[in-house]
């Protein structure tokens, strides 16, 4: 919000104080009309800096289905995507009416707090918006089904273990202390995150949960992203994946993988707009502080490749 400074009358000043100071006030009024036509606080860029890009550019360059730059690329953007398979996330997906859709997070020792709670918290509060739909029931599943501790400190009580957990419409796999590590020789979770990947209409990896799902095999042939910070390992260890790089997010078929971080409210939200549409997506975000549709000035862009079951609105 811009202010305006109030002058100090200048019958109440010294004689030389209030001629500068009539002065200093007739150039205050001066700029204040100059300012509207220029926009409040407008930075100037840096010298050398790239111009800012007009609305209408910026928009572009943010639109879902723009080839993001992959691993491996110097400065050259990807190749275009296969503009067949673009735009099919404005067609939402079919949804059952009955019930809620089942949400699945994985919950583990030493999950990062923000990678599980961003798109829990999303997802638990779309029942209250999607009226008459049911919404999404979210539900955490652990190997044991024991209380796990977050890498932050805090202990869970999941509310399944992996042989109770019922199917789950969505799986969330949050990214861990041990995503690149020990969780990967975790034979019983990867084979627990394979089948239950398989079997679910959507899978959503946060932060380095990529390299799980990637471990399961969940991502061969598919396009991905990571921690901007791992981008090299994961790679490295997974050359099979296409690995989009410098995005928030990047949809390929029913898999959505997300950098992680803040960014794991971008993908949860972009979910429930898939699914519901952006009204209730903006209700959901209202009711959070999270304005929708993302401001594309704010936002890195994401990629959508291709969309689970297309239907036609």
């Amino acid at each position: 919000m811009c202010h305006s400074a109030t002058a100090t009358p200048a019958t109440d000043l010294p004689r030389g104080l209030a001629a500068r100071t009539l002065r200093s006030t007739t150039l205050i009024l001066a700029l204040a009309l100059l300012l509207p036509a220029a926009g409040c606080a407008a930075a100037t860029p840096a010298p050398g800096a790239p111009a800012p890009a007009d609305s209408d550019a910026a928009a572009t360059a943010s639109e879902p289905g723009e080839a993001s730059p992959r691993a491996g690329d110097a400065d050259a953007p990807a190749p275009a995507l296969d503009q067949g398979r673009d735009g099919l996330h404005r067609q939402r997906p079919e949804i059952p009416a009955d019930r809620p859709l089942r949400a699945a997070f994985l919950v583990i020792d030493g999950v990062y707090n923000t990678e599980l709670m961003a798109p829990y918290d999303i997802f638990h509060h779309t029942p209250f918006h999607t009226d008459p739909a049911p919404g999404i029931e979210v539900f955490t599943v652990s190997p044991d089904g024991e209380p796990i501790v977050t890498f932050e400190g805090l202990t869970l009580v999941p509310h399944h273990s992996f042989a109770d957990a019922p199917a789950a419409d969505i799986l969330v796999v949050a990214s861990a202390e041990g995503s690149m590590g020990a969780d990967l020789e975790n034979e019983e979770m990867i084979a627990w995150v394979r089948k239950a990947g398989r079997e679910a209409r959507w899978v959503v990896s946060l932060c380095d949960g990529a390299f799980v799902l990637a471990e399961a095999g969940l991502l061969d042939d598919h396009a991905a992203t990571t921690f901007p910070k791992d981008y090299d390992a994961f790679a490295q260890r997974f050359p099979g994946v296409d690995l989009r790089i410098n995005v928030s997010f990047v949809h390929d078929d029913k898999l959505l993988t997300s950098q992680g971080g803040v960014r794991s409210y971008d993908v949860a939200m972009y979910m429930v707009d898939l699914l519901y549409g952006e009204e209730v997506a903006r209700r959901v975000g209202s009711g959070l502080l999270i304005p929708w549709p993302m401001n594309r000035d704010l936002h890195p862009p994401y990629t959508v490749v291709i969309d689970p079951q297309p239907v036609e609105d």
